[in-house]
């Protein structure tokens, strides 16, 4: 069931990357020009903080972000979530190394923003360095088990040293020299 969720919240995460992180990225990377005239400074070089195009455009990528910091750290959650889509982002980037006009063809709504800011990451390598952070959590052994349930009594298993029937033991024939002494072992 945790791994189906997972593959629910991959699906969820894919679509918040290439929705939301791409138009941010879009919005953050393009310069507002007024009436047409030469690109100047962000918000007319003032703070940034008072301009809502940036606003939003930083929240939704930070929040994309953060999305996915929760699916890759949180233990509880299937590698899957962070995973496929990870594997998905590295695909698409050994697509545009192999052949770019390809990969730029194949991209999904290259009219809109969404497009063009999924093309814009795929360009300057941010999908790629998303995708390798991804993965990571497919190669931890321990995020494919389930978290062990503390209200399930732990039963130790029987003990199979090979020092604890060390009192039992005979010699297999008799030695001369000294004999074994008979005080309980230090341990």
């Amino acid at each position: 069931m945790r791994h189906l969720i997972g593959l629910g919240l991959a699906l969820v995460l894919a679509a918040a990357v290439f929705f939301a992180a791409t138009w941010g990225y879009l919005r953050l990377l393009r310069i507002p020009v007024v009436n047409g005239a030469a690109a100047t400074l962000p918000a007319g070089g003032g703070s940034l903080l008072h301009d809502k195009n940036v606003l939003l455009a930083f929240a939704a990528v930070a929040g994309t972000a953060l999305f996915a910091g929760i699916c890759i750290a949180a233990p509880r959650i299937s590698p899957l979530a962070a995973g496929l889509p990870g594997l998905v982002l590295l695909a698409y980037t050994v697509v545009y190394l192999l052949n770019v006009h390809r990969a730029v063809h194949y991209i999904p709504l290259k009219s809109d923003a969404f497009g063009d800011g999924f093309e814009a990451m795929l360009i300057n390598g941010i999908l790629a360095a998303a995708g390798l952070v991804m993965i990571v959590p497919l190669f931890v052994p321990s995020r494919w088990r389930g978290p062990v349930r503390p209200d399930t009594p732990w039963t130790p298993v029987e003990s199979s040293s090979l020092l604890s029937d060390w009192t039992e033991t005979a010699p297999i024939s008799p030695q001369q020299g000294p004999q074994p002494s008979t005080d309980p072992p230090p341990w």
